[in-house]
C-alpha cells in the first residue's frame, strides 16, 4: 500500500515509518509536516490511506480530513499519541470522514511491538476494504409480513458517520413510535464512548447493543463489537463473527439481511455517509422485500460511497439530504408513542 503521514513530529514520523518498513508491500510515499499540506499532497498524489495526527500546525487533523473528504477523498486513519485522551477529537475525525483512530507506536520499550502490530493491523484492514469486490446475493429468505411489533429503524453509516448520527438522531422524539438500530463501522474499543456521545445529541436513549436483547421503541441501540450484528429469528440481537472474510467489521449488510430474514415487523432501512459499498445490497434486500428505504444524497454525505452504491442499484426509495432524514422517519412511524 502507498501510505501518507501527515504529522509534525520527528520522532513520530520515525516511529511510523518503522512500523511501516517492517510489512513488505508497505511505501511511505510523501510525509506532511502540517494540515495545509496534507491536502495539497493527498491531491497531487493519493494513497491508499493517510495516517492523520489530531494536533498540527495551520490546521488540525479534524479539518485537514474534512477537506481532503471534499477535495480528493482518500481513505485516512487517525494515530495520535493518545486516542483515549482524544476521544471526542477522535469522534470528530470521524464524522469528517476519517475511517479509524490508533495510538501511534512506540519505537522502544514493552509495548512497542504491540503498538506497532496493532497500527499494521488497522492498515491491513483499511486495505482490505478499498480493495474487496462485493459479489451481490440475494437474501435467503422473506419475514412472512408485518405484525404487530413496533417498527423497526436499521441504520447504517461508515467514514463520516458520527456527525451524521447525530443529525438525524438529534431531530427525533424521545417517544418516537420505532426502535432504531445502528451498524456504525467503528473499532469496538470507541463503541461505548461514541454511543454516549451520541445519547448527548438527542432526546432518545442511545446505548450499545447487549447480545440477547430486543430494540424497544424510544431506543437507539448502537452495534458495539468487531463482530456482525444479526437480527434473530426471535426477534433479538445476537454477534456473529460470520462471514468472517467481510472487511466491514461490523458490516451493515450483514445486519440489514438479518432483518429481511428474521424480524417480523415494519422495518425502514437507512444508509447515510461511507467509504466503499457495504449496505448498499443489503438495503436493495430490504426494499424488494417491501420496507421503506432511503439513501443520504451527494451533497450532503462526508464520503458519498455506500449511498452512491445503493442509488445505483436501486436500492433506495427516498434519495435525501441528511436534514430531511428525520422528518421522513417520524411521518413513516406514525404519531410517536405516548409519552
Amino acid at each position: 500500500m502507498n501510505i501518507g503521514i501527515a504529522n509534525d513530529m520527528p520522532l513520530a514520523v520515525e516511529a511510523l515509518r518503522h512500523a511501516i518498513a517492517a510489512r513488505p508491500g508497505h511505501r511511505v510515499i510523501w510525509v506532511a509536516a502540517d494540515g495545509e499540506q496534507a491536502v495539497d499532497f493527498c491531491a497531487a498524489q493519493q494513497p491508499d490511506v493517510i495516517l492523520m495526527d489530531l494536533v498540527m500546525p495551520k490546521i488540525d487533523g479534524v479539518e485537514a480530513t474534512r477537506r481532503i473528504m471534499a477535495r480528493s477523498p482518500c481513505p485516512i486513519l487517525i494515530v495520535t499519541s493518545s486516542v483515549g485522551a482524544n476521544a471526542w477529537r477522535v469522534y470528530e475525525a470521524m464524522g469528517a470522514g476519517a475511517l479509524d483512530a490508533v495510538d501511534t507506536p512506540t519505537l522502544a520499550g514493552p509495548e512497542a511491538r504491540s503498538t506497532m502490530d496493532l497500527l499494521l493491523a488497522k492498515i491491513d484492514q483499511i486495505g482490505r476494504v478499498n480493495h474487496m469486490t462485493e459479489a451481490a446475493r440475494a437474501p435467503a429468505s422473506f419475514a412472512s409480513g408485518p405484525g404487530t411489533l413496533t417498527p423497526l429503524v436499521a441504520i447504517g453509516s461508515s467514514a463520516g458517520g458520527p456527525t451524521a448520527l447525530a443529525t438525524v438522531l438529534g431531530a427525533l422524539p424521545a417517544n418516537l413510535n420505532a426502535s432504531i438500530v445502528i451498524v456504525q463501522h467503528v473499532d469496538q474499543s470507541f463503541a461505548v464512548g461514541m454511543a454516549d456521545w451520541l445519547d448527548g445529541q438527542t432526546a432518545l436513549k442511545v446505548r450499545i447493543a447487549c447480545e440477547g436483547e430486543r430494540p424497544a421503541p424510544g431506543e437507539a441501540l448502537l452495534a458495539a463489537t468487531n463482530d456482525h450484528l444479526r437480527m434473530t429469528s426471535n426477534g433479538k440481537l445476537a454477534y456473529t463473527r460470520e462471514p468472517a472474510e467481510t472487511p466491514y467489521r461490523p458490516s451493515v449488510d450483514t445486519f440489514f439481511h438479518s432483518v429481511v430474514e428474521n424480524w417480523q415487523g415494519e422495518a425502514i432501512g437507512v444508509l447515510l455517509t461511507g467509504m466503499g459499498r457495504d449496505g448498499a445490497i443489503g438495503l436493495k434486500a430490504m426494499r424488494a422485500k417491501g420496507c421503506y428505504t432511503i439513501a443520504q444524497d451527494q451533497a450532503t454525505s462526508a464520503v458519498y460511497g455506500m449511498p452512491k452504491a445503493a442509488a445505483a442499484l436501486g436500492a433506495a426509495r427516498a434519495i435525501l439530504p441528511l436534514p430531511a432524514i428525520a422528518p421522513e422517519l417520524v411521518s413513516r412511524v406514525g404519531a410517536p408513542r405516548a409519552a
